[in-house]
């Protein structure tokens, strides 16, 4: 198995390309300096629709080899969020594996599923992080994958952080739209899936019912944006304050 730490070096071994964003305002020829997702992100105007009577569900997949901050920064975001005027959680969060056995996470960290593909409840949310297994820059897939693709036809919204958009984009959601990934791994996401439409530097892509985050931090500016669509920008200023997180770059 490939570890995050392996697998990041490996994305680093290739020279970093040029940008094509447009939000960006660059030419497609010329370079972005620096190494990660600093440009703006490309926003969608749909918004988001929370159900009523209920909390929002929100299901992470994870599988060997989860990146911790891809979990644990969205899920921060998203626990932290509370409705409109009510002292009553947004968002209700589960982890959902392959099996009911406890997933080893980047840095050694011990993660026990909530639900296995075969018995998860039905989100309205699903995050898919950074996993080692299968290897992402490969085509192979696995039951993870095939829930999935399952689940998106009955959710809200199915969102990548960071290298994550491997693992998406093996369910083939992510063809014919616009994403990102984590800026340095865009070389070897392109390599692996030609055919997709990457976008190289935004801190997130917002495309219909998908949205993918650059990396590793960007994906809580992700989150924040999704508790800014299911709510306003104020709930996700708010959330952000309690988090004191001060970045701003969820803002559309």
């Amino acid at each position: 198995m490939i570890h995050r730490r392996q697998f990041t070096a490996l994305l680093l071994a290739t020279p970093f390309a040029t940008a094509g964003c447009s939000a960006a305002r660059r030419a497609p020829s010329e370079p972005i300096p620096g190494g990660f997702s600093y440009l703006p992100g490309i926003t969608t105007r749909d918004r988001l629709v929370a159900p009523e009577g209920r909390a929002i569900r929100v299901a992470f997949a994870i599988n060997p080899g989860v990146q911790v901050i891809d979990v644990a920064g969205p899920w921060e975001a998203f626990q932290d969020t509370y409705r409109p005027g009510q002292d009553v959680s947004a968002f209700e969060l589960f982890t959902v594996s392959e099996t009911a056995k406890p997933v080893r996470a980047s840095g050694g960290l011990m993660m026990v599923p909530d639900y296995t593909v075969y018995d998860a409840p039905v989100p309205d949310v699903v995050v898919v992080p950074h996993f080692d297994y299968p290897k992402p820059a490969t085509r192979a897939t696995s039951p993870i994958h095939d829930w999935i693709k399952a689940t998106h036809g009955e959710v809200l919204l199915t969102m990548s952080i960071c290298t994550g958009a491997f693992q998406l984009a093996k369910t083939g959601l992510l063809n014919g739209i616009p994403m990102t990934t984590n800026r340095k791994a865009s070389d070897n996401f392109a390599k692996a899936f030609p055919e997709i439409m990457l976008r190289r530097g935004p801190r997130f892509v917002e495309a219909g019912r998908i949205a993918t985050s650059g990396g590793l931090s960007a994906g809580i500016d992700l989150a924040l944006r999704v508790v800014a669509r299911f709510f306003d920008e104020a709930v996700a200023q708010q959330t952000a304050e309690t988090m004191e997180y001060t970045s701003t770059g969820w803002r559309a």
